[in-house]
């Protein structure tokens, strides 16, 4: 049986080589790798870091990746979901503390 979640699996893209040597200088630069910086980039993607996801969107609209209206739908959906994380509070580290919570008044579980 196959384990979800192994590490180790390998993302890959070509590009130019004047793209990967500028982008090799600017890490070397902030003092970043490029496993370092993809994983950075993924994780902030993924847990929809704002920051990210408005260059996302900037990105999709300068590149005509997705219309208008879609574009629009997401970002109500993106602040409908933030509005239901906050509200039960179900961020990551709220869940956590409410497991130790229960954990500590129902022993037996």
């Amino acid at each position: 049986m196959i384990k979800y979640g192994k590490s180790g699996k390998k993302i890959v893209f070509y590009d130019s080589d004047k793209r990967h040597a500028d982008l090799k200088i600017r890490l070397y630069f902030d003092g970043l790798t490029q496993s370092a910086f993809f994983r950075g980039m993924i994780s902030g993607y993924l847990n929809q870091d704002e920051n990210i996801i408005d260059f996302i969107d900037k990105l999709k609209k300068e590149n005509n990746f997705q219309s208008q209206i879609k574009r629009k739908r997401n970002k109500k959906m993106n602040k409908l979901r933030q509005e239901t994380i906050d509200k039960f509070a179900l961020k990551e580290d709220e869940i956590e503390s409410i497991f130790d919570i229960l954990e500590e008044e129902c022993p037996d579980l």
